[in-house]
């Protein structure tokens, strides 16, 4: 029986194992230790004496500049900065809030999810029973559908370049479609098995199952760098599975938890870790993994997230709730 260990510098969560021999997740500590106290030393604050100012008759006054912005602010806004760049890092421990509840096909076995404007993009597994799907987020109903080979298993996915990069579980093979159609249209390849996959903007961030992830070139797929996640006291977060990349963190499921991970993808620290146990459907036995929740799509201009499982008959629009 496999025990993870999931640390963070604002709180501690230790995966152990309860009666049944299925790992839990316990809060250990929630003590938070911050000095809040914020001091002005005077230096910016205005004077009641003027000097080195002329005093002329003949000086005149400037007429005062007009206001950039409708509120009076000097900031000027960047209408093209995209909304991830203003995020802010998530640190500490969170919890989720239930913003929307949408029907999902509960044959699915979702493996991932990614958003693409009013659409997400979610790939199934098993074999067989493997697809590339797209869901309306409206209504939650699938609008396009692509069986995957009997022979691959499908697992998790992400968008390039309006281009669908696809990983198999030990088929070592990549699988290429077209962002619309769902159609493959080329194959690459890769070593060991393939779990979860998302674009950071630059490189596409690759998980196997372990506590590894591994940064890849998205066009010829070759591995840049890779890093080993860590808890608190060093100790190797293992079965990263289904990742989300966002901001510049990097959001990872791991199996076997109702639980989330946030990860520093430079340092490989965890930084958060978000409680989905609310989520659970009564249908969805804890006890058996394969309803294990997995898939994470985030939605930038609302900072909120769509987070569903395997088999679970319902797909949730959530925001985080800090603490």
């Amino acid at each position: 029986m496999r025990r993870a260990v999931v640390a963070i510098a604002f709180v501690l969560f230790v995966a152990s194992c309860g009666d049944d021999g299925e790992p839990t997740l316990t809060p250990i500590s929630t003590t938070v230790t911050q000095d809040d106290t914020v001091t002005n030393s005077g230096a910016d604050t205005d004077s009641d004496t003027d000097t080195g100012t002329n005093s002329g008759a003949d000086q005149t006054e400037e007429p005062a500049p007009a206001d950039p912005t409708p509120d009076g602010t000097d900031e000027a806004i960047e209408d093209d900065v995209p909304p991830e760049a203003l995020l802010e890092p998530l640190t500490g421990n969170y919890s989720v809030e239930i913003i929307t509840t949408l029907p999902h096909d509960s044959t699915a076995y979702t493996q991932g999810l990614e958003l693409d404007g009013a659409r997400l993009l979610e790939t199934t597994g098993l074999y067989g029973m493997s697809q590339r799907r797209w869901i309306d987020t409206s209504t939650g109903e699938v609008t396009a559908s692509v069986d995957l080979p009997e022979e691959l298993f499908g697992e998790g996915a992400t968008i390039v370049d309006g281009t669908i990069l696809q990983l198999t579980w030990q088929a070592e093979i990549l699988l290429v479609a077209d962002g619309d159609s769902l159609v493959e249209t080329g194959r690459g390849a890769y070593s060991g098995e393939g779990w979860g996959l998302c674009f950071d903007g630059a490189l596409v961030v690759m998980s196997n199952g372990s506590s590894t992830l591994t940064f890849r070139d998205p066009d010829t797929f070759d591995v840049v760098r890779s890093v080993t996640v860590t808890d608190a006291n060093g100790v190797p977060v293992e079965q990263l599975n289904e990742l989300e990349c966002v901001g510049d963190q990097v959001l990872a499921n791991v199996w076997g938890l109702d639980s989330i991970a946030v990860i520093d993808p430079v340092s490989g620290a965890l930084a958060a870790v978000i409680d989905a146990s609310s989520l659970r459907p009564a249908n969805a036995p804890a006890d058996d993994l394969d309803y294990a929740l997995n898939g994470i799509a985030h939605v930038a201009e609302s900072d909120t997230y769509y987070l569903t499982g395997k088999w679970w008959d319902v797909l949730y629009e959530v925001r985080l709730v800090p603490g």
